[in-house]
C-alpha cells in the first residue's frame, strides 16, 4: 500500500476544510450543525456559540480563530485571521457580533463586547465595549452582555455612551 505524500495529505485537508466551510455557510442549525462543521475545520469554540447563515471563518487556517462561550456571530460576518505575519483572532466570552461585520487579523474582542452591524474591526476591542463603524470605534460601555436571554430594553438601559473623542480603556493584554 502506497503512503500518501504530504502534498496529497495537504490537498485532502484543504478540500475537507473548504467543503466544511461551504456546508457551514448554508446548513441549518446555527447552534449545532454550523458550529460542528467549524469545529471539525479546527476553529476553537466554547459552549453556547451561535453562527448565522453565510458566515466565513478564515478559509485557509481556521485553527487561528478562538471563540469563547456564549458568542453570537450574525449573518454574513467574515473573520480573517491571517495576512502575512499577522495571525490570529480571539473572541472572548459573551460577545455579540452583528450582521455583515468584518474582523481582521491580530484582533482580540474582549469579554462582553458588542460589534454593531456593518462594522470593520481593525484593532482590538476592550472588554464590555460597544464598537461601530469603519474602522470600528468605541461608542459605549456595556453594563451587561447582550446575550440571548437579555432583553434589548435591559441592554440599552445599561449602556453608557462614550463622549466623542473618548476612547474605551484597552485591556492589559492589548497594551
Amino acid at each position: 500500500m502506497k503512503e500518501e505524500s504530504p502534498k496529497e495529505t495537504n490537498r485532502f485537508a484543504g478540500l475537507k476544510n473548504r467543503v466544511l466551510q461551504h456546508l457551514a455557510r448554508v446548513l441549518p442549525g446555527a447552534a449545532s450543525l454550523r458550529v460542528l462543521c467549524h469545529r471539525w475545520r479546527g476553529v476553537q469554540m466554547g459552549k453556547g456559540v451561535w453562527i448565522g447563515y453565510d458566515v466565513i471563518l478564515e478559509t485557509a487556517w481556521p485553527r487561528l480563530i478562538s471563540i469563547g462561550n456564549n458568542v453570537t456571530i450574525n449573518v454574513r460576518t467574515t473573520i480573517i485571521a491571517h495576512f502575512k505575519t499577522s495571525r490570529s483572532v480571539t473572541i472572548g466570552n459573551d460577545v455579540f457580533i452583528g450582521p455583515n461585520v468584518t474582523i481582521l487579523p491580530n484582533v482580540r474582542i474582549g469579554e462582553g463586547s458588542v460589534v454593531t452591524a456593518g462594522s470593520v474591526v481593525t484593532s482590538s476591542v476592550a472588554p464590555n465595549t460597544m464598537v461601530q463603524g469603519n474602522p470600528a470605534q468605541a461608542v459605549a460601555k456595556c453594563g451587561i452582555p447582550l446575550l440571548e436571554e437579555t432583553s434589548l430594553k435591559d441592554f440599552t438601559k445599561n449602556l453608557l455612551t462614550l463622549k466623542k473623542g473618548v476612547k474605551a480603556e484597552r485591556s492589559v493584554s492589548d497594551a
